[in-house]
């Protein structure tokens, strides 16, 4: 595990994904997209209706979150991660279209492991609980598509510094496991 948060830029590059280790501290910088469930499911219809996405997920990386409205002023109100277990069912096409990094909170399916190590892509940790000081980080919040599905709508959010943990990273470890282990009885 690292000492220093790594500071990152989103989209991911092959080299970043890759770099990343389980229990490495990360401060993420740059473009990220908001997407939930509900988002998810559109986006897996619409490839499964041989249409194109309204999106483009090469070296995206993905936050599960649906953000309680912006105060004035401000471009988004709280935005704690959504437990990444609901995005599971979808995630796999997802990766294969070119998503490079997840940020949530929970645990993974082994179908999402598998994909995550066969194309190279890393899952973070945000601290749930901590919606607030997470919003700070976000300078802008632009609607891409879905707009009638709400604060569930995909977005682009412009970051400074996303706090993050890497759960899981590229070459399946999980950070998760790691912490645990220790404490189960043999």
């Amino acid at each position: 595990m690292s000492q220093q948060p790594k500071r990152i830029t989103a989209p991911f590059d092959e080299t970043t994904a890759r770099s990343l280790r389980a229990g490495d501290s990360v401060l993420v910088s740059g473009t990220i997209i908001a997407a939930r469930d509900a988002a998810h499911k559109r986006l897996v219809e619409t490839l499964a209706a041989g249409q194109a996405l309204p999106v483009d997920l090469k070296g995206a990386v993905v936050y599960y979150v649906g953000p309680s409205p912006a105060k004035p002023g401000q471009p988004i109100g709280s935005a704690g991660p959504t437990t990444s277990g609901r995005m599971d069912a979808y995630t796999p096409t997802l990766i294969e279209q070119g998503l490079k990094g997840m940020i949530g909170k929970g645990y993974r399916k082994p179908e999402v492991i598998e994909a995550m190590k066969k194309y190279g892509v890393p899952y973070l940790a945000a601290v749930g609980g901590a919606a607030a000081l997470i919003a700070r980080s976000i300078k802008k919040y632009t609607v891409l598509a879905y707009e009638e599905l709400g604060p569930e709508a995909v977005a682009a959010m412009e970051v400074t510094d996303f706090p993050a943990i890497v759960v899981i990273d590229s070459d399946g470890n999980d950070y998760y496991a790691q912490g645990q282990a220790p404490y189960k009885e043999i």
